[in-house]
């Protein structure tokens, strides 16, 4: 068997200094609507991944750098064929007082997974074939094929425990109805089967989290009112610029996953794919990012970045450096061949209200204006050709990028064939092999043109100087319990 025991989460610095002064609290402000930090179910917005991973850990869970830490389990081994996780859990009680049992983390765990089904993360998980608990503290989770980011899976905030409504910690909420906003209080280590620690209550500072939108929460940055932002993206990206940032910074995620158009019509302009193709080839990305002002943005034209696969089966570029001038030509004369009486060139796209969305409509509006195609806007969520995808991945590997387009999902276009090739990786053992089914079904995607890629996506946070607990990462999710801990 392999062993692998992690550290526990190491101390943070964290300046006293801030808004709160002293010991009071940490003033946090996540950008979101006013019941968002308090959602429930499967499919969690951000603000309520930020709380229900403070409130309710799993077996594992993501510390500051987006690393993998000991939650509910304190370590664990993998075997060697990578088919067998065996954590060994804390001596620690639920809510109430009743000893964790492995027991309770396999139905909780079996419960959770169940009602993941029909999402992209139920998909994530389907190699999950039993959870077994072999003694009282040990829990065993076996899968159809290895999987190497199954811990990272495991450490989401949707896979935290819960019992009659409650989570083991680290923290304890209390809601304000008011503005709706909560209290995060760390829970005693020794509460958590955790060495004790006698001046706990006067090192451990509370989490004060309110939810704003993205305007509100810049301005009480700036007044010096919170001293920690999250939650920024693209689309609210240019009001972080507008701040008077004298006392913070503006603070990126090195983010992977999906940011670009997913087709949702296959019809008119968009039936064939040529032509959906030559909208992607008129876009010139790096212009497009320059307008919003960031540097080290990575750009794409493949749904999955080359990297993320063991051995690149192709270049960066997918039209293999082509000047844009070249591809808009091209472009121009796929559409141009088309058009005619009764046959308008417009596109419609969905995207959400935001100076970042207006820039990026713009921008679009423009690259395809010269290739003699004419964009409309419609609201998020109303019907359209095209619409904005912007989501982090949770795991770096080609399949969380390829199970996002899915039939079963009913997200936009998709290809049966895909599907299918996926289906195939979950039982296939052999790594070389199981690659060969992700690049075939990558090429698939690509061959149908179902989405129009642009880059990575763009997170963004506003922090204080005297933050010590923050630091960015590959997954957008930035824990609210070790901006508690003591600096000592």
């Amino acid at each position: 068997m392999r062993f692998w025991v992690p550290l526990l989460v190491a101390p943070l610095a964290l300046s006293s200094c801030g808004p709160s002064g002293g010991g009071g609290p940490v003033e946090v402000a996540i950008i979101g609507t006013p019941d968002s930090l308090t959602q429930q179910g499967v499919r969690l917005g951000l603000p309520a991944q930020h709380i229900r991973g403070a409130t309710a850990e799993g077996l594992v869970m993501l510390n500051q750098a987006g690393q993998i830490v000991p939650a509910i389990a304190e370590r664990w081994i993998v075997t060697d064929d990578g088919l067998s996780y065996i954590f060994r859990l804390r001596d620690s009680e639920w809510p109430g007082g009743d000893a964790i049992s492995a027991a309770d983390v396999r139905q909780r765990l079996q419960q959770a997974i169940t009602r993941l089904r029909g999402t992209s993360l139920g998909l994530d998980l389907a190699r999950v074939r039993d959870i077994r608990a072999m003694t009282g503290r040990v829990i065993e989770v076996r899968l159809t094929a290895p999987m190497p980011d199954f811990l990272r899976l495991l450490a989401q905030p949707e896979l935290g425990l819960v019992r009659s409504g409650s989570g083991a910690g680290p923290m304890v909420l209390s809601q304000n109805e008011a503005d709706k906003s909560v209290r995060l209080s760390a829970i005693p280590p020794e509460a958590r089967g955790l060495p004790a620690r006698e001046d706990w209550e006067d090192v451990a500072r509370p989490i004060a989290v309110r939810p704003l939108s993205a305007e509100k929460a810049v301005a009480a940055f700036s007044r010096g009112d919170v001293d920690l932002v999250l939650g920024g993206t693209i689309v609210n990206f240019p009001q972080a610029e507008a701040g008077p940032l004298s006392r913070g910074t503006i603070q990126v995620d090195p983010a992977i996953g999906l940011f670009g158009l997913v087709v949702r019509r296959e019809t008119g302009l968009l039936a064939d794919p040529s032509r959906r193709e030559a909208l992607s080839m008129a876009i010139d990305r790096a212009a497009l990012i320059q307008s919003f002002g960031l540097s080290g943005w990575r750009e794409s034209s493949w749904i999955v970045p080359p990297d993320a696969f063991a051995a690149p089966p192709f270049a960066d570029d997918r039209w293999n450096g082509s000047a844009i001038a070249d591809r808009r030509r091209i472009a121009a004369a796929r559409i141009a061949a088309w058009s005619g009486p009764g046959r308008e060139a417009v596109v419609t796209v969905a995207l959400p209200q935001g100076p970042g969305s207006d820039l990026l409509f713009r921008r679009l509006a423009e690259a395809w204006a010269e290739i003699g195609v004419a964009t409309r806007r419609v609201a998020a969520g109303a019907p359209a050709d095209l619409e904005l995808r912007d989501t982090v991945a949770r795991y770096a590997s080609p399949q969380w990028y390829l199970n996002q387009f899915q039939c079963s999902l009913g997200a936009g276009l998709c290809v049966p064939k895909a599907d299918a090739l996926l289906r195939e990786t979950l039982g296939e053992r052999d790594p070389a092999r199981r690659e060969q089914l992700l690049v075939e079904a990558h090429a698939t995607l690509i061959e149908r043109e179902v989405y129009i890629p642009l880059g990575a996506p763009v997170r963004w946070s506003l922090v204080r100087a005297s933050i010590r607990g923050y630091l960015p990462n590959s997954w957008g999710i930035h824990p609210l319990f070790p901006l508690s801990q003591p600096t000592t």
